[in-house]
């Protein structure tokens, strides 16, 4: 909308005259006239006065609107994707440069605007592919200075695979420092920056440790869900979640103690006599395994602090306390738990 359009639909909206506009900001009713018809334009130190006087900000003014709806961002993005489809590259790219200018502060709509040109982009073949970078680019640098974390790693994300793509891992790197030391994808994009410059060592232990933290934190996960079934009272999944938790540590190298352990708080919880008896026994026999993740080729770029023997006895003093725990009391009676305190006693 031009800046004419908006000075008239505001004024109207005021109720106000061109004369009385006029009066306000003490220039000529016919002044008023050609900025409207858009056959002038006010003078720059008139913006802010224009503004005020309608009730609005300059931004909204020179016809820029700080933030569109999320709908209307994804009507916007899907008819850029189906011009794309049908119209020459050139023409949608302009008018979708008009749009960004039309809502510069639009974080969410540039951000995604731009990684959809960048694609179509890549897979056209132009005679001047490369006059786009320096505006493609720019709109990802400008999403870097968002306030909005998602919005900042997003845009970080698209200028990492572009100077990756282009073989340029110097650059690639510097927008890695836009990702949180706590990021698991600032540490798997080091590791692949890592694995083209001749650090593969680097860059295999990234990976591996990125494996071994993913692996506490599926298991914390499952643990919580465990929990909020057994809350709700269901059995079913929580003991789902068990032989999900199992197959997790099997899958990642764990050791058979961590692959039978998660099942003993779900058969206490159940009162299971039969389960908990034989899940004690096997846990018990299986001390020594607990430390096997340390042996496992998945690490082998780790250092892993081995699990000394003091530990597994420690631990076995722990569940041989479950014995007179009244956690267990449901299992007294039971010929199989009676034997295997026995067995453990002697």
């Amino acid at each position: 909308m031009a800046i004419g359009d908006v000075i008239k639909k505001y004024r109207k909206k005021k109720g106000m005259t061109q004369e009385e506009m006029a009066a306000c900001l003490g220039v000529t009713a016919p002044a008023v006239n050609k900025w409207e018809r858009g056959n002038a334009m006010p003078d720059v130190a008139m913006l802010a006065p224009i503004a005020r006087l309608l009730g609005i900000t300059t931004d909204e003014l020179l016809a820029f609107r700080v933030e569109l709806t999320d709908e209307e961002i994804n009507q916007y993005l899907s008819k850029l994707q189906k011009d794309l489809e049908s119209k020459d590259f050139p023409d949608v790219f302009l008018s979708a440069k008009e749009k960004m200018e039309e809502y510069p502060n639009c974080e969410k709509l540039i951000w995604q605007a731009a990684v959809i040109l960048d694609a179509k982009r890549m897979t056209t073949e132009l005679p001047d592919e490369g006059s786009y970078d320096s505006v493609i680019f720019g709109w990802y640098e400008r999403c870097l200075l968002s306030e909005d974390e998602r919005i900042r790693n997003q845009a970080a994300d698209s200028l990492f695979h572009v100077f990756f793509r282009k073989e340029d891992y110097e650059k690639a790197a510097q927008y890695l420092e836009y990702f949180s030391l706590e990021n698991p994808e600032r540490k798997r994009k080091e590791a692949l920056v890592n694995s083209k410059t001749g650090k593969r060592a680097e860059a295999f232990r990234a990976y591996e440790e990125l494996i071994f933290s993913g692996y506490q934190h599926i298991q914390m996960t499952l643990n919580d869900l465990r929990i909020l079934y057994m809350e709700e009272d269901d059995s079913e999944m929580a003991e789902k979640l068990v032989q999900v938790s199992s197959s997790a540590a099997a899958a990642f190298e764990m050791g058979k103690y961590n692959e039978i352990c998660y099942g003993l708080e779900v058969a206490a919880w159940e009162k299971d006599a039969a389960w908990t008896a034989r899940l004690m026994r096997e846990i018990l026999g299986c001390l020594g395994t607990i430390g096997d993740f340390t042996k496992s080729r998945l690490y082998q770029h780790m250092t892993l602090k081995t699990v000394d023997s003091d530990f597994a006895a420690d631990l076995k003093r722990e569940l041989m306390k479950a014995f007179e725990d009244e956690t267990f009391s449901y299992m007294e009676g039971n010929e199989e738990w009676e034997k295997l305190k026995e067995d453990v006693r002697s």
